[in-house]
């Protein structure tokens, strides 16, 4: 596990994830605690902790690398959640799909969507 690069919240460039659960997730050879974004420009740790934290601001990141995603996935944790159609609608602007979906299904579906080099994005909640 690379501490550094933890504790900055970040790590760089597109990864797998190679495990989920015990309230985290395992990519790039490291464990991180918590919710993440993977991004285009690499992964981010996210604040939210519950699908009730899906707001618009909650996105900005995502929003931020809109350009660069064709689809967003949302891991809601370990069941669906619906995304209020406000926030939905806001993030349709960035002219990309979205789908919400359990964590699980949308870190799987992340997954082969990266290993096609497909222009994915995944926003999920930690699950236990």
């Amino acid at each position: 596990m690379n501490a550094g690069r933890l504790h900055e919240g970040f790590v760089p460039g597109r990864h797998v994830i190679d495990a989920y659960g015990n309230g985290g997730f395992r990519f790039a050879d490291m464990s991180h605690r918590g919710s993440i974004l993977a991004l285009p420009s690499g992964v981010h740790a996210w604040a939210a902790v519950t699908p009730a934290d899906f707001t618009f601001a909650a996105f900005a990141q995502v929003m931020a690398e809109a350009d660069d995603i064709d689809t967003l996935l949302i891991g809601a944790g370990p069941e669906i959640a619906f995304l209020d159609e406000s926030v939905r609608a806001r993030l349709k602007q960035g002219n990309m799909a979205i789908d919400v979906m359990s964590t699980g299904s949308a870190a799987r579906i992340y997954n082969i969507m990266v290993a096609e080099n497909r222009r994915v994005a995944a926003a999920l909640l930690a699950v236990g």
